[in-house]
C-alpha cells in the first residue's frame, strides 16, 4: 500500500486527504479539515499562510502518529496569489488576496505599456485584474518597497512547499496562471518583466508536476515525527489536479472544475494564442503530462457562498441543501444573470448586487432566497453553454459529454441545470478530484504510475460518477438569447 498525503487548500477552507493506492484502486481519507479565512489589515486583504502552515504540521503529527506515516506529501492551492521571499529566505510580509482592490485599473494601464494583444500573443492568459503580472504592476505603482527586497516569487504551493522543504522553485501548472509564461514554450515569457520594468530575478526554476523536490526539512520532522516521506510537487494549480482526475477517454469531452469558481475547458496537447481566443478572453494553462487546459475562468458558485454569508448575518441560517430546495421551488428564469459581471466579484453584500444587477438590465430582481438562489443557478447554466459554444468553435469538434467534478458536481439542480442549457449529457463526479489529481500526480512522481492515462483508469475504478441527461433543453433556448443580449 502506497500512502500519498495530499495538501488541498482552497480559498475557503483546507484539508489534508491521505490517499491509500493498493496498485489498482484508490481510496480516500480525509484526515483534517481547517478554515482559511483572509484577513483585512486596514485596506488590504490578505492570506493568513504561517496559519496555514501551522494547521498543515498538525496535519502531518496527525498521519505521523495515526497512521505510521506517508511515502509523499504535495500541496495544491488556487492560482495567480504570490508570496515575495527576501534575503535568507525571509518572507515578505503576508501574500495579497486575490479579491483586494488593489489590482484595479492596473490592467487599462498595462495595456498602454503593452498591447492586450501582443500580451495575449506571449502568455495566453485570459486577462482578469487579479492575474500575478496585474499583481507586481500594482506594487509597482505603488512603489511597494517589497519588490526592491524581493529575491524570489513564489506562488502560493511553491510557498508551502518551501516551508516543508527549504527548496525555491516555481511549479509549472501554477507558474501557467500567472500571465508571466509563454504556453508554447512551458516556460518564462521571454523579457516579460523587463518590458514592464519589473525585476527577473523573482522568476525562479519551473519543475513539471510529479517532481520529487526532496525530503521534508529536518525541523519539520522533528516537529511532526514524520520520517521517509517525500516531498512531490503534484499538478500544484488546484484545477490542473482536478482535470488530471477526470475520469474521461477519448478526446469528445469538456470539464467543469465547479466550486467557488468554475473552470470550464478542455485539454488539448498544444496552447491557442489567436484571435478567437483572445476575443473569447479563454486561457492557457498548463496541466499534466504537457496538457494544455484551454478554459475559462466563470464566477461559480461564489455568489451562492455569499448569498448564504450575507443571509446569515441576518439570522437567517440556510443550508446548502435548503437553498437548493427553494431555488428548484421557484419560478423559473424571473431573471438573467451574467455571472462574470464585475460587481460579484467581492460585493459588500451579494443579495443586494443581484438585485442591483437586475434593476440595472431592467429585470425584476428576485424577492426571496429560492428565487435568488435560481437566478444564480441558471446564469451559471447559460454561461457554460456559451463557453461550450465558443470550446467547440476553438476545436472545430462537437463535444459529445461534459464532466462535472469537485464540489459543485454535488449540485443536482445545477447539473441538470447544465445539462438542459447545454443540451449534453453530464456526468458529476468525483467530488474530491482536487484532492485525487494531487495523489495521483504524486505517484506519477514516486513511479508508481506511469502516465495520466494510467491515472485516470484509477479514477474510473475506484471512483462512482452520477448521469444527468437533457431533459428539456428547448426551455433555455429564449433565456439563453437573453443572456448573449446582457453579454453584449
Amino acid at each position: 500500500m502506497t500512502k500519498l498525503l495530499a495538501f488541498d487548500l482552497g480559498a475557503e477552507s483546507g484539508r489534508a486527504v491521505l490517499g491509500h493506492f493498493d496498485g489498482s484502486r484508490l481510496r480516500l481519507e480525509v484526515l483534517t479539515r481547517f478554515a482559511n479565512e483572509p484577513v483585512r489589515t486596514l485596506d488590504a486583504l490578505h492570506w493568513d499562510v504561517l496559519r496555514l502552515h501551522h494547521d498543515m504540521i498538525v496535519s502531518l503529527r496527525k498521519c505521523a502518529a495515526e497512521h505510521g506515516g506517508a511515502d509523499s506529501v504535495g500541496v495544491d492551492t488556487w492560482g495567480v496569489d504570490f508570496a515575495l521571499v527576501g534575503r535568507g529566505g525571509v518572507l515578505l510580509g503576508n501574500p495579497r488576496h486575490y479579491r483586494d482592490p488593489h489590482t484595479e485599473g492596473v490592467m487599462e494601464a498595462a495595456f498602454a505599456r503593452m498591447p492586450r494583444p501582443e500580451l495575449f500573443r506571449r502568455t495566453g492568459i485570459q486577462f482578469m485584474r487579479f492575474n500575478s503580472l496585474f499583481q507586481l504592476l500594482a506594487l509597482q505603482r505603488d512603489r511597494s518597497p517589497l519588490l526592491d527586497a524581493a529575491d524570489t516569487l513564489l506562488f502560493m504551493p511553491d510557498l508551502f512547499h518551501y516551508f516543508l522543504t527549504g527548496e525555491k522553485v516555481n511549479e509549472y501548472t501554477d507558474a501557467s496562471t500567472s500571465q508571466m509564461l509563454d504556453p508554447a514554450a512551458r516556460s518564462w515569457s521571454p523579457g516579460l518583466l523587463r518590458s514592464f520594468d519589473l525585476p527577473e530575478r523573482l522568476q525562479g526554476k519551473i519543475v513539471q508536476p510529479g517532481t520529487v523536490l526532496g525530503p521534508l526539512h529536518r525541523p519539520v520532522v522533528d516537529e511532526t515525527g514524520l520520517k521517509g516521506a517525500r516531498v512531490v510537487a503534484p499538478a500544484t494549480h488546484d484545477t490542473a489536479a482536478a482535470v488530471a482526475a477526470v475520469p474521461a477517454q477519448g478526446d469528445a469531452w469538456a470539464y467543469i472544475s465547479s466550486g467557488t469558481w468554475s473552470l470550464m475547458g478542455v485539454e488539448t496537447p498544444a496552447p491557442r494564442v489567436g484571435q478567437e481566443t483572445l476575443a473569447a478572453n479563454f486561457t492557457n494553462e498548463g496541466g499534466v503530462n504537457g496538457t494544455i487546459r484551454i478554459l475559462k475562468n466563470i464566477m461559480g458558485l461564489w455568489l451562492v457562498q455569499e448569498c448564504r454569508r450575507a443571509w446569515e448575518r441576518e439570522g437567517k441560517a440556510y443550508s446548502y441543501d435548503d437553498l437548493t430546495r427553494l431555488a428548484e421551488a421557484a419560478p423559473a428564469f424571473a431573471a438573467v444573470v451574467n455571472p462574470n459581471d464585475d460587481s460579484f466579484i467581492y460585493p459588500a453584500n451579494m443579495p443586494a448586487a443581484l438585485a442591483d444587477y437586475c434593476r440595472r438590465t431592467g429585470q425584476p430582481a428576485p424577492n426571496s432566497p429560492g428565487g435568488m438562489v435560481r437566478c444564480a443557478l441558471e446564469g451559471l447554466a447559460l454561461c457554460y453553454r456559451w463557453v461550450l459554444e465558443r470550446l467547440e468553435g476553438l476545436t472545430g469538434k462537437r463535444l459529445q459529454t461534459i464532466h462535472i467534478v469537485g464540489g459543485g458536481s454535488q449540485n443536482a439542480l445545477l447539473n441538470q441545470f447544465t445539462a438542459d442549457a447545454c443540451d449534453r449529457p453530464v456526468l458529476a463526479g468525483p467530488v474530491e478530484a482536487t484532492a485525487i489529481g494531487n495523489v495521483l500526480t504524486q505517484a506519477i512522481g514516486l513511479g508508481v504510475l506511469g502516465s495520466l492515462a494510467d491515472a485516470r483508469e484509477i479514477v474510473r475504478r475506484s471512483f462512482e460518477v452520477a448521469s444527468c441527461e437533457p431533459k428539456n433543453p428547448d426551455a433555455w433556448k429564449g433565456p439563453y438569447a437573453r443572456f448573449q443580449a446582457l453579454r453584449g
